[in-house]
């Protein structure tokens, strides 16, 4: 598969997927930090932006960083396995075994998170 000109292999994809992830797991971790210091703001402040949260879009939202999440550990540790452990012979099969590992517990994590708190 080519993209903007360049041809797209498991090792591009899976270096931008973990750029990606992680430029979202930022972005999200500063959003957290500025929704706790509203807690400065006062209980009325503090509990809008918490009633907010309570929105489909700010859930969908979530699910979708749990799967950031996940998807950044496990490619994290594939890299960590690649580098240090003479992986790289197995690099394909370990970003593949990776890109599974996250689609089960994303699975699981978002029927938990989903039968816990929207269907409530």
């Amino acid at each position: 598969m080519r993209f903007l000109g360049y041809e797209v292999k498991t090792g591009m994809f899976s270096w931008l997927l973990h750029r990606i992830t992680g430029v979202g797991i930022t972005i999200f971790l500063f959003f957290h930090i500025w929704t706790q210091t509203q807690i400065y703001g006062g209980k009325e402040k503090f509990d809008a932006v918490m009633e907010f949260y309570k929105s489909p879009s700010i859930k969908i939202s979530e699910i979708l960083l749990m799967g950031a999440i996940i998807f950044h550990a496990l490619n994290g540790l594939r890299i960590v396995i690649v580098d240090f452990a003479e992986g790289s012979r197995y690099h394909k099969k370990l970003f593949w075994g990776a890109m599974a590992a996250t689609a089960v517990l994303f699975i699981v994590g978002t029927w938990i998170v989903v039968s816990k708190t929207m269907l409530h």
